[in-house]
């Protein structure tokens, strides 16, 4: 017994033993990666010399707010006209990464001044950027939430990570003088796009287009700062490389920081929930189907009421009643209603055969799409008078034109009518305009000072015929009349010309401004 007792007090001392010598390797090791960091990568950064070209560049100039103004002016007309290709060349002008990155180093630094200089470029810079969107797109006939602008109006995970790993890329090639990488980055991030889309929602009074834009803005400038910061700091700089602070100072750098990490925080919840959202309505399409059963496709709109779920199923088995115990089990899952289309496609069992059934599907698409917008362009044809050459029909963007010929006593009212026709026999996200030949406008009848119902009606329809025909209307009558037709055209964004006559209220004709006039 007392050789056993013996011989356990040796393992336990052998096991404390052990236990110290790992801690202690571990330490050792941790030093030594800290010591290798510090000497092997930090030492060789030049500090002084990146906080110089950094600061200088998040100063105020002509070619800084130049650079801005063009940017936005880009972005915005490649978003209305959905062109990534133009928004793409917005990304490569704007300069706005240069005073966010200021941000994060004066963060990392404690460098008051510089934070306030970097702070002060970027808001101005900013507000620059969406009061010339909110005048280009003021002043633009195009005034339509198109797929590129719904694009940047809600900032999902894959928004963030992009965010975050570009400031990574940005700061790391800033502090390395490899400055050529900051051309992709200032693509990825995508930051001016955002802001253009801030100034489409001011201008058209788009609260939700307005506060998507500027949440997905500030979600990703945060996250630059943030990371900038991070990085900076991982690299050796520190407050000793900045003049000395007052207490003040630091305090309202704490705060930046706190400031920023805040609202970020509350994105992050957000973002989040959708993302455990998503997680679980991939499992309740799935549960409701046999185990070998894969979804080839689902998308999810969290802003609409109810929520709105379109999944492509390929299953061995059919499920009739699919909808209705997904929708029910999500709504109760989620806490919230939703809306779900599920279009299924029967396969084998086999991974080859949902493969193949899953490039037949999206064959079928395709082919679906094609045969619905040649059906489409013969409609339109027919009805315009047209051939089907004179039909322009955009398949991505989902849009379809056509300028019908003059049918003798076919009035505005008789075109708006056969282009309702064709909107009503199709599908919704179709943008279907019949531009209208040169026809006489209604007259503005009052009643007792005010429009009649039958002018609100006319008012409707001139409105229609000049987002078709791009022409700006001429008021004619009394002057009290013409100006209170004047307000109500301008409430509905109608460019008009007036000519007022006499005081008084009267009738109120309309007609085209041409330019031979």
């Amino acid at each position: 017994m007392a050789n056993d007792a013996g011989t356990d007090g040796v393992e336990a001392q052998g096991a404390t033993a052990v236990k110290a010598d790992r801690s202690y390797g571990f330490g050792n090791v941790l030093m030594s990666w800290r010591r290798w960091w510090r000497m092997a990568v930090t030492a060789t950064v030049d500090q002084a010399a990146v906080i110089e070209k950094r600061r200088a560049e998040c100063e105020i100039s002509s070619r800084y707010l130049l650079m801005i103004t063009m940017s936005a002016g880009i972005a915005i007309l490649g978003l209305l006209l959905s062109s990534p290709a133009v928004v793409i060349g917005a990304m490569l002008l704007s300069p706005l990464m240069d005073p966010i990155m200021g941000l994060g180093f004066s963060l990392a630094i404690g460098d008051f001044q510089w934070m306030k200089q970097s702070a002060r470029s970027l808001a101005l810079g900013t507000l620059a950027a969406v009061a010339f969107c909110a005048v280009v797109v003021f002043m633009s006939p195009l005034q339509t939430v198109t797929s590129e602008i719904a694009a940047r109006t809600q900032p999902n995970l894959f928004d963030l990570l992009v965010a975050l790993f570009s400031a990574v890329a940005g700061a790391y090639a800033m502090i390395r003088g490899r400055e050529g990488t900051i051309v992709g980055v200032a693509i990825a991030t995508a930051l001016m796009p955002p802001l253009a889309v801030v100034g489409f929602g001011l201008a058209t009074f788009n609260w939700t287009v307005f506060s998507g834009a500027l949440m997905l803005f500030v979600t990703n400038l945060m996250t630059i700062a943030l990371s900038a910061a991070v990085m900076a700091r991982l690299y050796g700089f520190r407050t000793t490389l900045s003049e000395r602070q007052t207490a003040l100072q630091t305090f309202v750098i704490v705060a930046a920081f706190v400031a920023l990490a805040i609202p970020l925080g509350i994105s992050l919840r957000q973002i989040a929930w959708e993302a455990n959202a998503t997680r679980q309505i991939n499992g309740v399409v799935l549960d409701a189907f046999d185990s070998r059963a894969r979804i080839s496709q689902i998308e999810t709109n969290f802003n609409t009421d109810p929520i709105q779920v379109s999944a492509t199923v390929l299953t061995p088995v059919l499920e009739g009643d699919a909808e209705r115990i997904t929708a029910r089990a999500m709504s109760r899952t989620l806490g919230a209603p939703v809306e779900v289309k599920i279009n299924q496609y029967r396969v084998g069992t086999s991974a080859q055969a949902a493969e193949q059934a899953q490039l037949s599907a999206a064959l079928e698409q395709q082919q679906a799409d094609r045969e619905q917008a040649a059906a489409l362009a013969e409609r339109l044809a027919l009805i315009a008078g047209v051939t089907t050459d004179d039909v322009t029909v955009d398949r991505e963007r989902r849009r379809a034109t056509v300028t019908a010929r003059p049918l003798e006593g076919a009035t505005l009212a008789a075109y708006r009518q056969l282009e309702s026709r064709i909107v009503a026999g199709q599908q919704e996200d179709w943008d279907i305009r019949l531009t209208p030949p040169l026809r006489d406008l209604p007259t503005l009848t009052f009643a007792n000072g005010e429009l009649s119902p039958e002018a609100q009606e006319a008012l409707g329809l001139a409105e229609w015929a000049a987002a078709r025909i791009e022409l700006p209307i001429r008021l004619e009558g009394r002057r009290d009349a013409v100006e209170a037709a004047r307000l109500a055209f301008e409430e509905r964004g109608i460019e008009v010309q007036t000519q007022p006559g006499r005081a008084g209220f009267s009738d109120v004709t309309l007609s085209w401004s041409t330019e031979e006039e």
